[in-house]
């Protein structure tokens, strides 16, 4: 009987492989990071042949590192980072350009003109999403108008098109197939149909012939080649969902927070799709097979963990990203300073992509200490904003926040977000969510695990943060961060 799910994390900043037992526990772990370009301001890209060979690399590295033998693998699940979008040749597999990454903003123009007949909301009924330089769609439409002759191959049925999930899995398969959770991100899925919306194609003009075919995030869409060859490939998710699933949300008015990142609130909404009023997007939760989809309120925040990067190797205030925790505890509070990271403009509950990043309210008693406490309370003002939208568009109370990923092991961080959220926060024996719940869905695809019941008796609390701060000074300190957020918007005409 085999032992293992293999899950394939493709993120934003790095590449990892996860080997899981039946109990949800990490065997084994490999990562590497890919390479960041910034062509010009606001511009975002990744090689694709770059991550692909990373694939291969942290794939090999947990088998060596773990023992485990090909045999051993009942299957393989694929995570990712959402809406960063690639086209490459159908014969040769090459990409016909970097990837353009999701936090890039080159398609603003592209998608003013979209809103200037409807508005930020004209596609919104269909597809959940308001327009903006986050999703797929516009990016798509930017590479097929910009690159020499790209329309005319792609119309000619030359060029494949695919967020990450399908570069891994084509690769790894030679399936050319999405998930409905990545779909609904590219801006062109329609949220009751689960299929690609012509009307919305016809307005982007991006030809049906380019786009994978829309699976459930749990079935085996083929077999591994070289790489654990004859393994089946079962569960697809964006990275967002697949945390929601690993942190076993199955419930509606469940939800999780992931830092990573940007930083991800998402909330089970149930099988029918709730339509967000307070700047949230309606998105797909998770479609187990023939079951009927899930749904979920997200609330999307673009630089959170990206910020820690930024003062590491932009500025060079710190060696390491986990130094910052250290530093920010060299001070007592943020010594008056708000930090708005709006380097790509403000996504949930705004929308905004004139505003920029700024840093609020210096003096000269301010040191390196009050910046990156101003840092980090950031990431936990953002979270508070989101969680108000989200209780106003769901009529439900978080009674506790469920948390993953990277920044969820700085206790300062943390105790802060309990503190402004004014609930308790609860971080998972397994905090390596996004990976567990794409070994979740490949494993439920082939019978590794039997059902959702048997996945949450997989879940622990590791750890939780009571909230300690006083209302009036919570009250105090998220006035000024509401007051900080408004002096960055119209920064670009």
């Amino acid at each position: 009987m085999s032992k293992f799910i293999a899950a394939i994390d493709q993120g934003t900043t790095s590449t990892r492989s996860i080997l899981f037992d039946h109990s949800g526990s990490i065997v084994a772990v490999d990562q590497r990071e890919h390479g960041q370009n910034y062509p010009q301001p606001g511009w975002v890209e990744h090689n694709a042949l770059e991550i692909w060979q990373n694939i291969q690399s942290v794939v090999r590295g947990v088998l060596e590192s773990s023992t485990a033998k090909l045999t051993d693998i009942a299957a393989i699940g694929v995570t990712n980072q959402r809406e960063t979008t690639l086209i490459w040749d159908r014969k040769t597999g090459q990409p016909i350009s970097n990837a353009i990454v999701w936090q890039d903003t080159r398609t603003d123009t592209i998608c003013n003109d979209l809103a200037k007949d409807g508005g930020v909301d004209r596609f919104r009924a269909k597809t959940g999403l308001p327009l903006a330089t986050y999703f797929s769609g516009p990016k798509i439409k930017w590479i097929l108008d910009n690159l020499p002759q790209a329309r005319r191959q792609a119309e000619k049925g030359n060029l494949l098109f695919g967020n990450m999930d399908t570069w891994v899995v084509w690769n790894l398969t030679g399936a050319h197939v999405t998930d409905v959770t990545n779909a609904s991100r590219t801006q062109l899925m329609n949220l009751n149909t689960l299929d690609w919306d012509d009307e919305i194609l016809r307005e982007l003009g991006i030809p049906r012939q380019i786009l994978p075919e829309i699976r459930s995030s749990s079935e085996v869409y083929g077999k591994a080649n070289s790489l654990l060859p004859g393994v089946p490939l079962a569960g697809d998710l964006g990275d967002q969902q697949a945390a929601l699933v690993g942190q076993t949300c199955y419930l509606p008015g469940e939800a999780k927070n992931t830092y990573g990142t940007g930083c991800f609130m998402l909330m089970n909404t149930g099988e029918k799709p709730v339509v967000s009023t307070n700047g949230l997007l309606t998105t797909l939760g998770y479609k187990f097979g023939s079951q009927p989809a899930v749904y979920a309120l997200e609330g999307s925040i673009a630089i959170t963990g990206a910020l820690v990067q930024w003062l590491r190797d932009n500025l060079g205030m710190i060696d390491n990203s986990s130094d910052v925790e250290k530093l920010a505890r060299s001070v007592d509070d943020n010594g008056g300073i708000y930090f708005v990271p709006a380097f790509s403009g403000l996504f949930a509950p705004y929308w905004r992509s004139d505003a920029r990043g700024a840093i609020l309210g210096l003096t000269r008693y301010i040191n390196k200490g009050h910046i990156a406490r101003a840092v980090l309370e950031a990431t936990a003002f953002q979270t508070r904003e989101v969680l108000d939208a989200m209780e106003k568009d769901s009529g439900v109370r978080l009674t506790a926040l469920k948390v993953d990923g990277g920044m969820v092991f700085n206790d300062l961080l943390m105790q802060f977000q309990a503190d402004i959220l004014n609930v308790p926060v609860i971080r998972p024996r397994i905090a390596e969510t996004t990976a567990l719940g794409a070994a979740y869905a490949a494993g439920l695809a082939v019978g590794f695990w039997k059902d959702l019941d048997e996945l949450r008796s997989n879940w622990g609390k590791d750890k939780e943060w009571k909230p300690a701060m006083l209302d009036g000074d919570r009250n105090r300190l998220f006035s000024g961060w509401k007051k900080a957020v408004t002096r960055t918007f119209d920064w670009v005409g």
